[in-house]
Formats: C-alpha cells, sequence, structure tokens
C-alpha cells in the first residue's frame, strides 16, 4: 500500500513541488545546507527532475520535484506518479501543492501498480505517502483498486485468463456485492438467441458464453455496462500475422473495463440500477470456425455477412448490445478493443468515442479532461454507413475498402441499439506501450475513469455498501464456477 497508513510522523519528508515560477521562493525557504547542495548540483526546475536534498545529519532534508508552470500549454497532472518509483524508501508528505493534489495522490497510487503473478515480488519497501490533507483516500483507493483489478486481468496470458477465468473474474465480482448473475455458455446460446457470439467461439476448446449481472434497485436510472472479451484473437481463419497477434492477449481489454467501472460504482454504491453483460470467447481455428463469406443471423435479427473472420469483436458486442438494448437503458456504455484504425488515427493513448448524445459527448469530454482519463470524439458519419450493408445479407462486418475502420465499425454495432435512451461506444487500446506517469508499460484500464465521475456526477453515490463476501463462499454459492459443461448455467437470485 503506498499511502501510510498511521497518522503523519513528525519526520516525514517533505516534497516540494517546485516550477520556474516557485523555485527562488522555496529555494529561499530552504535551510542552508540542502539550499547549498542544491546549488551544487546545479538544480533547475524543469518537469519531472527530481532532487534528494540530504540533511546536515546525513538523513533525507526533503525532495525536489519540477513541475509544469501555471500557464504551459500542456500539464501532466499524472507526473508526480514519477514519485512512487524514483523515491528511496521512506515516509513522505507533500510540502506544498501540485497543480492537481487529487490527480497528483492517484498519480502516486496508480504509479506504484507492479503485476507480479509470475515473478517474485520485490521485497524492497516502497516509499509510502502521507494522504494529503482535503484529498478523499478513500474515493481515491476505490479508482485505483478497481484499475488494478483491470490491469491484472489484461496483463494475464490467455493459457492463465481464458474463457473459464474470465468468467470466474466477472461472477467473484458479481458476488462480492451481491449482484443478481446468470451464464449462457456453448449450445444454450443458439438456444437462448445468441447466435453470433456462438459463431465466434464455437472453433475453442473453451465453450463461448455471456455473463450477465444485475445490481441496485429497480427503481433507479439503468446503466448498463458491455465488454468485449476475446480472451484470445487469432484473427480466425483470417490468421493475423505473428507481430499484431503478439498483445491479443488483451482483446478481452473491453471486458476488463467494463468490469473494472462497475468495481468502481458498487463500491461507491452509486444510486444506479447497474447492469454488466460481456461476451466471453476465444477466436479460435478448428474445422468448425466460422469462415469468410459465411452468413448469420444476429439477436436483433439482422442477417450479418462475414467478411473477415479477425472482425470478430462487433460481432459478439452486436448480440450483447441487442440484449442491453431490450432493456431501454438510460445510459448504455460499450467499451471493446476493436480497430487498428482506431490507434492509426489517434494512437494508443487517446482512444476514441462514438455518440448520437450531444450532450453526453460534452460530458464524457470535459470528464476526460478532469479526470485526466482522455478521450476524443470521432463522428457516427451517417454517408459511410452504407459501406457496411451486405450483398446477401443485411450488413457486413467490415466494409469493403480500408478506410475509417473505426467510424465504419461504430456505425456497426449502431445497428444494435435502438431503445436505450442514450448510447457511447469507446475503441479503446487498453496497453501501455511504453511506461508513463501513472501508467505502466502493460494494460491499462482507459475510459473508466472518467466515466465513473461521470455517472457520479450524474446519478450519485450513496455511503458504504455492504461489506464485500469473503471469496471463499463463492464455489459454495455458485456450484458451476468449475463445471467446463457446454450447458448454460444461471446463478440463484443473489439479490438480498
Amino acid at each position: 500500500m503506498p499511502f501510510h497508513k498511521a497518522e503523519a510522523p513528525a519526520d516525514a519528508v517533505p516534497i516540494f513541488f517546485v516550477s520556474a515560477e516557485t523555485w527562488p521562493q522555496v529555494r529561499a525557504d530552504l535551510p542552508a545546507a540542502p539550499a547549498a547542495f542544491a546549488a551544487a548540483c546545479d538544480f533547475e526546475p524543469t518537469p519531472g527532475r527530481l532532487l534528494i536534498l540530504p540533511s546536515a545529519e546525513g538523513g533525507l532534508a526533503g525532495v525536489l520535484f519540477g513541475i509544469e508552470r501555471k500557464d504551459a500549454k500542456a500539464r501532466d497532472p499524472f507526473l508526480p506518479g514519477r514519485l512512487a518509483t524514483s523515491l528511496p524508501s521512506g515516509v513522505y508528505r507533500f510540502a506544498n501543492q501540485p497543480h492537481d493534489v487529487t490527480l497528483a495522490t492517484l498519480a502516486f497510487m496508480l504509479s506504484s501498480y507492479r503485476f507480479t503473478r509470475y515473478k517474485k515480488k520485490d521485497d524492497a519497501q516502497a516509499p509510502e505517502l502521507c494522504p494529503p490533507e482535503g484529498v478523499d483516500i478513500e474515493r481515491i483507493m476505490r479508482i485505483a483498486s478497481a484499475v488494478e483489478f483491470g490491469r491484472d486481468l489484461i496483463n494475464t496470458p490467455a493459457n492463465d485468463l481464458g474463457p473459464d477465468a474470465l468468467e470466474t473474474a466477472a461472477l467473484k465480482l458479481a458476488t462480492r456485492f451481491v449482484a443478481k448473475a446468470s451464464v449462457t455458455r456453448g449450445e444454450k446460446l443458439l438456444q437462448m438467441n445468441y447466435p453470433l457470439i456462438h459463431a465466434v467461439g464455437r472453433a475453442s476448446d473453451k465453450a463461448p458464453r455471456l455473463v450477465d449481472f444485475v445490481w441496485g434497485p429497480k427503481d433507479a436510472p439503468k446503466v448498463t455496462l458491455v465488454g468485449k472479451g476475446v480472451c484470445f484473437d487469432t484473427g480466425g481463419l483470417d490468421i493475423k500475422p505473428e507481430s499484431a497477434m503478439l498483445l491479443m492477449k488483451k482483446d478481452m481489454g473491453g471486458a476488463a473495463t467494463a468490469l473494472a467501472l462497475a468495481q468502481m460504482l458498487m463500491d461507491a454504491n452509486a444510486s444506479v440500477r447497474l447492469r454488466v453483460i460481456v461476451p466471453i470467447v476465444e477466436n479460435a481455428i478448428a474445422g468448425n470456425a466460422m469462415r469468410p463469406g459465411d452468413i448469420y443471423p444476429s439477436r436483433k435479427g439482422l442477417t450479418v455477412e462475414i467478411g473477415n473472420t479477425d472482425a470478430e469483436g462487433r460481432l459478439i458486442l452486436a448480440d450483447a448490445l441487442a440484449l442491453a438494448d431490450e432493456d431501454a437503458p438510460d445510459l448504455l456504455l460499450d467499451f471493446a478493443t476493436l480497430t487498428g484504425a482506431a490507434r492509426v488515427a489517434l494512437g494508443p493513448d487517446l482512444p476514441p468515442f462514438y455518440t448520437m448524445d450531444e450532450a453526453l459527448a460534452a460530458e464524457i469530454a470535459r470528464h476526460g479532461m478532469q479526470a485526466n482519463d482522455p478521450v476524443w470524439r470521432l463522428p457516427l458519419w451517417d454517408p459511410y454507413d452504407k459501406l457496411i450493408d451486405g450483398k446477401v445479407g443485411n450488413l457486413c462486418n467490415i466494409s469493403a475498402g480500408s478506410f475509417a475502420g473505426s467510424i465504419t465499425a461504430a456505425l456497426f454495432l449502431r445497428r444494435f441499439v435502438e431503445k436505450a435512451k442514450t448510447w457511447a461506444h469507446f475503441d479503446i487500446y487498453a496497453w501501455n506501450p511504453t511506461a508513463k506517469s501513472a501508467r505502466p508499460e502493460g494494460a491499462e484500464v482507459q475510459a473508466a475513469r472518467l466515466l465513473f465521475d461521470l455517472i457520479e456526477a450524474r446519478y450519485g453515490c450513496k455511503a458504504k455498501v455492504n461489506e464485500p463476501n469473503d471469496n471463499r463462499k463463492i464455489v459454495r454459492r455458485v456450484g458451476f464456477l468449475d463445471d467446463d459443461s457446454d450447458e448454460g448455467s444461471a446463478f440463484d437470485d443473489l439479490m438480498p
């Protein structure tokens, strides 16, 4: 835990945030020995520069950390997160204010994340930060814990996080917060009218499935989250090249994002009727794999031509969105590592989002900036909609050309949303190619933090929820978790 749990000790090492504007005053206020040391080191307050100041007794007198000027064109409120990985062990405190103390504190915690499942954990004592005055530490820990949960899911390779394990993770989360959940697996998907999910996942030796859980009072506003859960994507018969397949363990990043956001909302006791729908498959190759040119019905009744088996994510989302839409939610959000075109357009750090609701778009943009969880709106450009019209079926899962791939994918999904009062689609990357402040290299949960803020602002959050259930009770309450059969299964009603 990167936060010091006890009361701040008197000898907690002060961290001074300095910019070109504030450095002269901070320097003047330093004791003589640390000030002389900073001068001897030619310290300049450039953003990200760190200098540990010794005391006359040989201890730590303080830390100088450079940040941007207030009038800088671009400021990184997560920059102080670098302290979590740069400081020696000890207890520290903020001696003055960074640009945004709440985001700086969150950055310290997010930067402390390490994925240690397959490596021995470093025994070195990490630095601890005394919670700054006026910062809601419980809220920060709630957010960071959910992000850690999502990062762990995405980082785990497919041999340990296949469809069975992702289902189990979703059900454990549902059980922890006493949600009502059901699972539909294998051939039962056809009986329950999820033909596209079945078609995508049937070639794997792990049955395709759909997890669906509901939490919260029935009379509250309905918020539904849908996440793409492709545990590994070979591309199917349109097989990916080696370089494109290397990171395909993260193709369930949409599911991880939906589950992480759900954890934040349930842990905060949000005033909503929350529903989470996660279609889970592995896009594998076998004799029964779907083929280019095949045509399948969908839950909505539209027939879909398979133009490319590697455009499988939108297929499973189509059935899941159709299911979600039947409930006419007040807010429907879906998350998917859907297209490479989104990365070409905006890079890995800036996911595009799509919505027809102008007010929602403005809220998303505002909360994204405030939470330092950036996204960028791209258009649901109606003239491109005809590009996904089918020649034999109602529509095709790809367009005929290579242009506007993220837009045409979003337009495909829009065909399956009709009754929801408002809907937004997020084409996330779910990965940090290189380490950045508060964003270690590897898995990343994108857009969840901003949407937690948005939903909290729209609908509110109440006091603490019930204490999480002991995970040892899960198998007794949900006996089919270790069942590998292809039959559909359902939870007992877990609602209180």
